[in-house]
């Protein structure tokens, strides 16, 4: 699977669908102002296939029937709600018929599309706050005789203490230890990410492709949420894990390093919360579940330089860009996950090659990020795990075909290296590592890369049509090449 990590500006959003106002014989509302959010940054860690759109989506045309023939002659209607009080970015086009005075139908029908659907939102939210604004008053008899009445707001709900291992809590205890990241180039060019407290001297973990920009003679900069910003440099990054470590100067005391859990025994269905900067809109918490494990994910921030490989844990709480390299966390508030890659919708709303997210997110298991990361901080270098032998990086569901030709023309299998030791031949299949099915060369590489060099693994492989076994002792690299 191929994602996309995150972009630098914001698409625009289509425009708001049309909502009834009132009636010819009701009082007309005044509108209200529409805000249109800035443009904001970052760049995404790498982007899957996009999944297309239905009818209803983002950008597609109002239903042709909009707007809804008048009403038949009759008692008069109830008065309608007013535009909306808040349209996405882009709002509506010059021109557009969004707003229209149009007369309410008697039994409208059921509305297609996102715009029948947000107007059904919109007045379930007016009735509801309606309904609260009643409640939220006592009536009060006057004891004089000429009968009055007072209303009087009530002062119940005063302090409201959340129980541990709720989302609030758990976000309270978290946010303190997360900072914004903003990496800017020599030549002004970078954008928004998201890192988290890793050890009290100061180290912060984030994305390589949060911090790429600032590598070579660049600005970097954290932000905590109480809004103390300190200069950073890089330690290291490994640009194959997607994994850096950078170290604020003059770092404050009493840091407190988020607690990491264990990503092995995260189960599918547990729930997850994420912690990022979508859009420059930083702090955000957003929640969801673990959808999937083990999720092969190979990614590029679009600048052609050399992928990523991730076996990824795949969640639906929203991710978007300036979300990379913040926590996943689950419901402890432990760390399970780096957020780092999304899978997009085309190729972004409004035509744009920027996304959001369609609740598809791919977060590095933080088993795998802590050794990256001890790794980058000990030598400032990142060590991969290796099995000495190119492999096709086609798409396929076949397996991971051993290439004919190594990389610039070396041999496609390493002399003296593991697959050679383990009798491992130009052509062969590979189609399982242990017990994980290898159906392509990213699959390949992104479990390999989830062990250590020195471990022992087993190989299936396929050769001459026969399945054969082999065990064999990884090796390793150092830096990326």
């Amino acid at each position: 699977m191929s994602t996309e990590n995150e972009g630098t500006a914001v698409p625009p959003a289509p425009s708001a669908p049309p909502v009834p106002v009132d009636s010819p014989a009701a009082v007309p509302q005044a509108d209200a102002p529409r805000n249109r959010p800035a443009a904001a940054d970052a760049a995404p860690p790498h982007a899957p296939t996009p999944a297309t759109p239905s009818s209803g989506a983002p950008g597609s045309a109002p239903d042709s029937g909009w707007p809804p023939p008048p009403p038949p002659a009759g008692p008069a209607q109830p008065p309608a709600y007013g535009p909306h009080g808040a349209d996405g970015p882009g709002g509506a086009a010059p021109g557009a018929p969004w707003g229209t005075p149009y007369q309410q139908p008697q039994s409208p029908g059921p509305k297609r599309g996102r715009g029948g659907l947000l107007a059904g939102i919109l007045v379930a939210a007016l009735v509801a706050g309606g309904l609260g604004g009643g409640l939220g008053y006592t009536l009060a008899k006057n004891d004089d005789s000429s009968g009055s009445t007072t209303v009087s707001a009530s002062d119940s709900g005063g302090d409201f203490k959340r129980d541990p291992g709720t989302i609030a809590a758990v976000a309270a205890q978290a946010l303190p230890s997360t900072v914004t990241i903003e990496a800017e180039s020599s030549s002004g060019e970078g954008g928004t990410g998201t890192g988290f407290v890793f050890d009290t001297q100061g180290h912060i973990v984030t994305n390589n492709h949060v911090v790429a920009d600032a590598v070579d003679g660049g600005k970097l900069t954290a932000t905590f949420p109480s809004g103390k910003t300190y200069d950073a440099e890089v330690v290291g990054n490994a640009q194959g894990y997607d994994v850096a470590v950078i170290k604020l100067k003059n770092a404050p005391s009493g840091l407190k390093p988020l607690t990491l859990g264990n990503s092995d025994k995260v189960a599918v269905g547990d729930s997850t919360i994420a912690i990022g900067a979508p859009f420059g809109l930083s702090d955000t918490v957003t929640t969801g579940i673990i959808s999937a494990k083990n999720r092969p994910v190979a990614s590029s921030d679009g600048t052609g330089s050399q992928a990523s490989y991730m076996s990824a844990l795949q969640t639906d709480a929203s991710i978007n860009p300036g979300n990379s390299g913040g926590p996943l966390l689950d419901a402890k508030g432990n760390v399970i996950g780096i957020n780092s890659a999304i899978q997009s919708a085309g190729n972004g709303l409004g035509g744009t090659s920027q996304s959001g997210s369609i609740g598809l997110g791919f977060a590095i298991p933080i088993n795998q990020a802590k050794y990256v990361a001890q790794e980058l901080i000990k030598n400032g270098k990142p060590v991969y795990a290796k099995i000495g032998a190119s492999v096709s990086l086609e798409d396929g569901t076949d397996g991971a075909k051993i290439t004919d030709t190594g990389a610039g023309g070396s041999d496609p299998v390493e002399a003296g290296g593991p697959a050679d030791k383990a009798g491992l031949k130009p052509g062969d299949v590979i189609t399982k590592l242990d017990d994980r099915v290898i159906d392509s060369g990213p699959t390949l590489i992104g479990e390999i890369w989830t062990h250590k060099p020195g471990d022992k693994v087993t190989i299936t492989y396929e050769r001459d049509g026969k399945t054969r076994t082999v065990e064999l002792t990884l090796g390793s690299r150092v830096g990326d090449s």
